[in-house]
């Protein structure tokens, strides 16, 4: 459960209380955004790589804002491939779609194959994964059911790290009940043929005014654009045009997103911009068809700052929660693992906080490696992070703390001496360390507790302080940059551990997490 539904105004949302809006409208890593209304209520989800539960569900009344209402899979298969943290790979651009009265969500994982669960509401309960097409390389899937014709199809990207092949979308006739596909695929799209054009992936397939649609980015992740294709079959040919790029603004790659339709007959697209440590931020663009009938993206083709909203009802301002409380020991949803969890890596009492055990781990120098780190995203804005912790071990080596990771990390914490004591500790490890060191010299801990704090400033610096009982102090360790991995942005994160060995460890509880901007 969560302390609060998001920290709100115009501070934190992108809504500006006067009829407009700013993008981002979801300024945290939400990667590879699919959007889908049905009647009045807009439904996204978003990449969860290897981060357990993952598919995040988030619900809006008006675009602009957003909550977290839960997570459409609790744990990735295969499951012995995700047992440990693997932060790059797992779920891949998720398609969102209704249909026959259910949810449905595809997507690909680039080493196992492509994937979907359905349920008949969208808060659940979801099947479980079904592996649609096994195969290396086979990403970003999206279904369409052919009112028209009756017919369903499938339409997908490479990865040319598994598979040798990108720059190319495949076309797959489906069965009506999405669990297989009915041909080996035809290429739909080759983008070595249109000249300037490469990484063409993330498509997504829709039928209007009598055309088959693929919307789908390409250029790459940082400074690409955005595509649309057309054909009046299935199996083309297709006809490209550039539908949204940066031009004179200052919004780098804006593209791979979805195009939603409202009850008041507008067209909005919503696609990400890759923002360094901070990953992939959600932009909300107004759509049009010109004379024609290509669509239209931001204003005549670039993307908007500051925009009306929606003509939708007015709703109060929200974003996905990052506060916590954790009452009765459980966790909100804006929480993931950084694998798939185990029983035993936190426990339930009466009271608030969360109880994690000290998970003994041969990698307990190493937080990237730990698969009981409990994660949210870095919000985009400047930040105050803040957690209380108190170590309730008595293992030598036994510590717990707060970390933002990356491909690099730092975290400061609470550890237990070989001498039985205490100790505040602030350590880091750079980008392809074997592990860590002091960023800091380790101080008392006087009961064993403390209050740990980051200040997150522009350019994602972070800067540790604690307190362990005689006011908020500096650890003493310098400025941190925050680093993304390479598809991930970084990550806020909570953690227990205790050096490998036998026997009981004890516990670590964190209570009253907050954000604050």
């Amino acid at each position: 459960m969560s302390a609060d539904p998001g920290t709100t105004g115009p501070d934190a949302t992108g809504d500006l209380g006067d009829g407009t809006y700013r993008n981002p409208v979801l300024a945290a890593d939400w990667s590879d955004p699919d959007v889908l209304r049905v009647g009045d209520d807009f439904y996204l989800t978003a990449s969860s790589f290897g981060r357990a539960p993952g598919l995040p569900l988030l619900h809006s009344r008006d675009l602009v804002n957003w909550t977290l209402i839960g997570h459409a899979l609790d744990r990735l298969e295969p499951a012995e491939a995700y047992a440990t943290p693997q932060h790059d790979r797992g779920v891949w651009a998720p398609s969102l779609r209704h249909h026959d009265g259910r949810f449905w969500i595809f997507w690909g994982d680039p080493d196992h194959g492509l994937y979907q669960v359905n349920a008949p509401r969208i808060r659940g309960p979801w099947s479980r994964p079904h592996l649609v097409k096994a195969g290396k390389g086979l990403i970003d899937p999206c279904p369409l059911w052919d009112e028209e014709s009756g017919a369903a199809y499938l339409v997908h990207a490479w990865a040319k790290s598994r598979s040798g092949v990108k720059n190319l979308l495949t076309g797959h006739r489906m069965s009506p009940d999405g669990r297989e596909l009915l041909d080996e695929g035809r290429t739909l799209v080759d983008g070595d043929r249109v000249p300037g054009w490469f990484t063409v992936e993330g498509p997504k397939l829709y039928r209007h005014d009598g055309w088959f649609w693929i919307l789908a980015p390409a250029g790459g992740v940082a400074t690409g654009w955005q595509g649309a294709f057309r054909s009046r079959a299935f199996h083309g040919p297709y006809e490209e045009r550039v539908v949204l790029q940066q031009g004179a603004t200052d919004v780098n790659g804006p593209h791979q997103g979805g195009w939603v339709h409202t009850a008041t007959g507008e067209d909005w697209f919503l696609h990400f911009q890759q923002r360094g440590a901070y990953g992939r931020v959600v932009h909300l663009q107004p759509m049009r068809w010109d004379a024609d009938g290509w669509p239209v993206l931001g204003r005549d083709g670039e993307p908007v700052a500051v925009h009306r909203k929606p003509d939708l009802p007015a709703q109060p301002p929200s974003t996905p929660a990052t506060g916590d409380d954790f009452p009765g020991g459980r966790h909100g949803p804006q929480w993931q693992w950084t694998a798939n969890p185990r029983t035993g890596w936190a426990t339930s009492h009466t009271g608030d906080g969360l109880r994690l055990a000290c998970v003994r781990s041969a990698h307990a120098d190493d937080v990237r490696a730990l698969p009981h780190t409990l994660t949210q995203r870095l919000p985009l804005r400047p930040c105050s992070v803040e957690v209380e912790l108190r170590l309730d071990a008595e293992v030598p080596g036994a510590r717990a703390g707060l970390a933002v990771l990356g491909d690099a990390y730092s975290w400061v914490g609470l550890e237990r001496g070989e001498d039985g004591a205490v100790r505040l500790v602030h350590r880091f490890a750079e980008a392809g360390a074997a592990a860590e060191r002091d960023a800091a010299p380790p101080r008392p801990a006087p009961g064993a507790a403390a209050r740990l704090r980051v200040e997150i400033t522009d350019g994602a610096r972070c800067r540790f302080t604690a307190d362990t009982g005689e006011g908020p102090r500096p650890t003493g360790g310098p400025v941190f940059a925050a680093t993304p991995w390479c598809w991930v942005g970084a990550l806020l994160g909570l953690f227990a551990v205790a050096p490998a060995g036998e026997g009981h460890t004890g516990t670590a509880l964190f209570t009253r997490f907050r954000i604050t901007r």
